[in-house]
């Protein structure tokens, strides 16, 4: 199930607020300036499926988002328990980044934790599959994929814009409690 923790960066130990309806996540996102929804797939996903019967799945989806946001492609982003660098890579994706551009991630199977630092306040939207997630340019964040990571999930691309991710070197995501704590 779909989550949104709010923390006050002076308590990061405890949130401020919890949320777990879809309309309270979105209605408290929207306030600051970040899009949260569903997308459906076009037939019914297994649990075990591949990626490609993932993509086909939930490819009306995709093409929708592209038109809706002029995007000019995606990559599909993965990581899973039995990959070999997960440690390495989970530790990357723990860094507090900011980018030049709207990160648009659509979840097709998993979970990740997308950490939103925004003013004196960090959002924990823990996103699971069918969840959209519309980060805004110059928004600080990272993302939380858990120990045993199992994540699939569309990221939109921009043909207009390169897309520069440029790490912040604040620590605040080490003080932030893990998605599995």
């Amino acid at each position: 199930m779909s989550r949104l923790s709010v923390y006050h960066v002076s308590a990061l130990d405890l949130p401020n607020k919890v949320l777990g309806h879809l309309e309270d996540i979105a209605a408290t996102l929207a306030e600051v300036g970040v899009h949260f929804a569903r997308r459906q797939p076009t037939q019914a996903v297994a649990p075990s499926v591949g990626v490609d019967e993932l993509l086909a799945a939930y490819r009306p989806a995709i093409d929708a988002l592209l038109g809706e946001r002029g995007a000019s492609g995606f990559e599909l982003d993965s990581l899973t328990r039995e990959h070999p660098q997960r440690d390495e890579l989970r530790d990357e994706l723990l860094a507090e980044r900011q980018g030049d551009r709207d990160e648009v991630r659509l979840v097709l199977a998993g979970r990740g934790q997308f950490a939103l630092h925004i003013e004196d306040h960090v959002y924990a939207v823990l996103c699971e599959r069918n969840d959209l997630l519309v980060i805004p340019a110059g928004t600080r964040y990272w993302l939380d994929l858990g120990e045993r990571p199992h994540f699939v999930a569309v990221r939109l691309l921009d043909a207009a814009a390169a897309g520069q991710l440029q790490l912040t070197g604040d620590d605040i995501a080490s003080r932030l409690p893990r998605l599995d704590d």
